[in-house]
């Protein structure tokens, strides 16, 4: 409690200092930024745990005040939201019948039954909503061709292990790339703006 108390302090002087965000230095903002993430996570979760227990007062000013730093923090720009939907449009306009080919057809040494998707489909649903309870990271692409693999290997259809074992590389391959291809970028960015 001292600690979150001395962050929303720190919060409310540097916000009666520079009145607005965009005011904050460029060296400063990531730290400000990052004082609110905290304030809020904490709030969240001693909201969820009701540890400490707060009057009905108390729990009403938190909530507001909660709102109003995730209202500053939490939000995501037009611009991301229309580049985000053009690439996975584009990604799946150009890439979906390798993907339906791939999970339908190159798991399993036969062709995917109704039943087995099904079945896969219930895990994946049930994978990602237990992940998601407990604050996980899942890929949903991962979980439904694990589950598939899975429905290949209960039917004795059998698997194919070339297929398994490029996807498994492609997966172990993606978050390295990922970092370094976005690290590059960002740092052309910041030094080409």
């Amino acid at each position: 409690m001292l600690a979150l108390r001395t962050l929303v302090s720190d919060i409310g002087n540097e916000t009666a200092l520079y009145k607005e965000m965009k005011n904050i230095p460029n060296d400063q903002v990531r730290n400000f930024r990052n004082d609110m993430y905290l304030v809020s996570e904490a709030i969240r979760l001693m909201q969820k745990n009701h540890n400490p227990t707060f009057s009905a007062a108390d729990t009403a000013i938190l909530a507001n005040y909660k709102k109003h730093i995730d209202h500053s923090t939490r939000f995501i720009p037009l611009w991301v939201k229309v580049a985000v939907a053009m690439a996975l449009g584009l990604g799946t306009m150009v890439g979906w019948k390798r993907i339906v080919v791939t999970v339908g057809e190159k798991i399993g040494k036969s062709h995917l039954t109704y039943a087995q998707g099904a079945v896969a489909e219930i895990t994946a649903m049930a994978t990602i909503g237990a992940a998601d309870g407990f604050g996980l990271p899942v890929s949903t692409t991962h979980v439904l061709s694990s589950g598939i693999a899975g429905t290949m290997a209960a039917n004795h259809s059998g698997i194919q292990w070339s297929t398994v074992r490029n996807l498994a590389l492609a997966w172990v391959l993606t978050l390295p790339v990922a970092m370094l291809l976005s690290g590059s970028l960002f740092w052309l960015f910041r030094k080409t703006f």
